[in-house]
């Protein structure tokens, strides 16, 4: 696993400088994915987070699919004195792992690109998230886990992934446990 980060860190840094696409998971497959994660880190350019990630903490997300291949996503979010429950939906685009969705934020309608970019299904997962609301786009970068832990070698393997895609240290949350909305 950590002789594949350098040069999928590499391959990611000389697309990007391309002006190509992001990779997604070689052969991803949407059944070994679905299940039970926990965003134990973020890291982003987005204004929004940016004035809100040292108030953060580790949320819960329940990824499913539907039959024709569209990602569900089940977040709870714990909030102060609350658990917020936010349904996403992504459609599939044709590429495995790499689907595309609307929202709302600020009011403001936004297109969004997500990507499973890496993860081995049992332990971890990074999701590339691109949000364009007609302003300057925000890049994301989540690690996610089953588990609410993860080990210093994987947060190495982020920091050095979202490092090569321009994205820097400040702009990281590490999210610590809540303890609530289990």
């Amino acid at each position: 696993m950590a002789a594949v980060l350098p040069s999928l860190a590499l391959a990611l840094l000389c697309l990007l400088c391309a002006g190509a696409e992001v990779p997604v998971q070689h052969n991803f497959n949407a059944e070994k994915f679905a299940g039970t994660w926990h965003m134990v880190a973020t890291v982003s350019n987005c204004p929004v987070f940016l004035s809100t990630k040292d108030k953060m903490t580790s949320s819960i997300t329940t990824v499913s699919f539907t039959p024709e291949g569209h990602m569900t996503m089940d977040i709870v979010l714990p909030l102060p004195g609350e658990c917020k429950k936010v349904k996403m939906l992504f459609q599939h685009t044709g590429q495995a792992g790499h689907y595309t969705g609307t929202g709302v934020l600020e009011e403001k309608q936004e297109k969004r690109d997500m990507r499973v970019v890496d993860t081995d299904y049992e332990h971890y997962a990074i999701v590339y998230l691109l949000r364009d609301s007609g302003r300057e786009p925000s890049t994301t970068l989540q690690l996610y886990t089953r588990k609410q832990d993860m080990s210093p070698q994987l947060l190495q393997k982020f920091k050095e992934l979202f490092l090569s895609m321009g994205l820097t240290a400040d702009m990281l949350a590490i999210l610590p446990h809540s303890g609530e909305c289990q």
